[in-house]
């Protein structure tokens, strides 16, 4: 059977019953930056990351650190509340995604690595960003650096640490979005649009999972992201495992409590993948990733490889992001295709 390769991105419009910020659900109020003013919101305290956050007011200047968590603002309507996002230029084409117009509102700060000098030149108030996701002790840019010149921090739950090192992840994926969206509704008072998009994505990944394959017929799925040498790949607590386990397919590194890791070759030839996922971003695109895969010796005998089932998501699909639940939609029409 052919590879099927995916746009960088997805049609996502026709997908989402919501529209990209979110807006049918509650009337904006052009000061409030799409935020509703209610008497007696403040002070709210949320739970992120396993620390109690608690705030006055809603942030009138956040920054954003890559293209899920940026995307995240954009379905809440939060636009109006960012001083800008910072984000490589190889995360695919954002012209045709349902949050095209937040993009062209939105300054785009850096195509760079986030850091302090940015932020504090930004004026924010807030930094939405992760472990891994801009946040790196050994760079000089965490938490509890931009605390010292008082500008707050907001940690993605995928990137939550677990309390073994430095590895991620405390909740399923998928819990973590929906995490993430409660948190910043009640944060920016506009719960109710993040209620909805919680029910909205509940509602598209119970309708994949309907029709995704069952029982004998789940394939096992391998997601490569990149490397040579030793393949990166997803655990546990990455937005791949229930995207691939959603879509009707058995995650091979399912018992791998971590977010994204690293692991060794023989590892991938023994659990025998039937079907690869590739992670498209980079320098390296993802045509080069699959002449990799397939030419590469040690996985030869590799079911995936041997029966040329190999499916491409983008970047944004696999990180938690409001692109999630239509990759869920999307990888399971394709893992049909390959059972039947």
């Amino acid at each position: 059977m052919p590879n099927l390769v995916r746009p960088a991105v997805l049609a996502l419009a026709a997908a989402l019953v919501l529209t990209g910020c979110g807006a049918q659900v509650t009337p904006e109020s052009e000061e409030g930056g799409g935020a509703k003013a209610r008497g007696g919101h403040y002070p709210v305290t949320v739970e992120n990351c396993g620390q109690k956050k608690s705030y006055d007011k809603a942030p009138q200047r956040v920054v954003t650190n890559d293209v899920g968590i940026t995307e995240i603002m954009f379905a809440l309507g939060l636009e109006n509340r960012m001083a800008g996002y910072v984000m490589p230029d190889d995360r695919g084409d954002l012209s045709s995604v349902p949050w095209k117009d937040a993009y062209q509102k939105t300054k785009w700060l850096s195509k760079k690595t986030i850091n302090k000098e940015l932020v504090l030149d930004a004026r924010a108030d807030l930094v939405f960003a992760g472990w891994n996701y801009g946040f790196n002790e050994g760079e000089g840019f965490s938490p509890t650096e931009l605390a010292r010149v008082g500008i707050d921090s907001y940690l993605l739950s995928e990137s939550c640490r677990n309390g073994q090192g430095k590895a991620r992840g405390v909740m399923p994926p998928l819990e973590a979005l929906y995490t993430d969206l409660r948190n910043l509704g009640k944060i920016f008072d506009v719960e109710d649009r993040a209620e909805a998009l919680v029910a909205d994505f509940r509602k598209q990944v119970a309708e994949a999972q309907a029709k995704a394959p069952k029982g004998a017929d789940r394939p096992r799925v391998f997601l490569y992201d990149d490397g040579r040498d030793k393949p990166l790949t997803s655990g546990l607590y990455a937005g791949p495992h229930d995207i691939i386990t959603k879509a009707g397919g058995d995650h091979v590194m399912k018992d791998l409590k971590d977010s994204w890791a690293t692991v060794g070759w023989e590892t991938v030839v023994e659990r025998d993948p039937e079907v690869i996922v590739i992670n498209d971003y980079g320098d390296t695109s993802a045509e080069q990733k699959r002449k990799f895969l397939m030419s590469y010796p040690p996985l030869a005998g590799v079911s995936a490889v041997k029966n040329h089932r190999i499916v491409v998501l983008d970047y944004a699909e696999l990180v938690e992001s409001p692109r999630n639940p239509a990759a869920i939609a999307s990888l399971a029409a394709d893992l049909r295709k390959f059972a039947s």
